[in-house]
C-alpha cells in the first residue's frame, strides 16, 4: 500500500489539505499528516486541524510521496522550514514523488526540484522571469515525471484523483471518483 506524508503548516489552505487527505484515504493510501511544530494548526480560513504527528517524529521515515498543501502563509512556513527542504530533496533523490498545489510549488522551486520541469501553480506565485528554468503552464494539474503540481483550491479534487492514479492505478481512481458522484 502506498504511503504519503502531508505536512501541515500554520496558515495552510484547508480545502486543499482536507481534500487530499480524504480522497487518498478513500483509495486506501496511507496518509500521515505531520505538523511543523504544535499538533494543532490554524489553517488560512480559521479552521483548526490536528496532525497525526510532529514532523520530527517521521522525518526519516520512508514515503512514496510528499504532498505540500498551499495557502498563505502556509506555503511560506513550509518554504522557511529546512526540514521540509531536506525531506523533499531526500525523497526526490530516492526517485520518490513530490507534489505541491496552489502556492506550495514555490517550495519545490526553491528546493530546485522544478528546474527543467513543466509545472503549474496559483497565478502569480512563480513569475516566469524569476524562474527561467521552469516551464510554467496554465493547466489545472501537471505531472512531469515524479513531480506533480496543481493550481489551487478549485483543482484540489482533480489533483487528489491524479495522485491516486499515480500511486495506484486507473481502476482505483475511477472507483474513488465514482463514489464522489461528481457530475460530468
Amino acid at each position: 500500500m502506498p504511503s504519503v506524508i502531508i505536512p501541515l503548516a500554520e496558515g495552510c489552505e484547508e480545502l486543499e489539505a482536507v481534500t487530499l487527505i480524504d480522497l487518498l484515504r478513500r483509495a486506501n493510501i496511507t496518509v500521515i499528516t505531520a505538523s511543523l511544530e504544535q499538533p494543532s494548526i490554524t489553517a488560512s480560513r480559521g479552521v483548526h486541524l490536528t496532525a497525526d504527528t510532529n514532523l520530527d517524529n517521521v522525518i526519516y521515515d520512508e514515503f512514496d510521496m510528499i504532498i505540500l498543501p498551499g495557502g498563505l502563509p502556509g506555503s511560506t512556513n513550509l518554504n522557511e522550514d529546512t526540514r521540509i527542504h531536506a525531506m523533499l530533496k531526500r525523497l526526490h533523490q530516492s526517485n520518490k514523488a513530490v507534489a505541491a498545489i496552489c502556492a506550495a510549488p514555490l517550495v519545490l522551486a526553491t528546493a530546485g526540484l522544478l528546474d527543467g520541469k513543466r509545472a503549474t501553480c496559483y497565478p502569480g506565485v512563480l513569475n516566469p522571469g524569476d524562474w527561467p528554468a521552469i516551464s510554467l503552464c496554465d493547466d489545472a494539474v501537471v505531472v512531469d515525471g515524479d513531480v506533480l503540481t496543481s493550481k489551487g483550491p478549485g483543482t484540489a479534487m482533480d489533483f487528489a484523483l491524479t495522485i491516486i492514479e499515480y500511486l495506484t492505478d486507473q481502476v482505483t481512481r475511477n472507483r474513488v471518483e465514482a463514489e464522489l458522484v461528481r457530475s460530468n
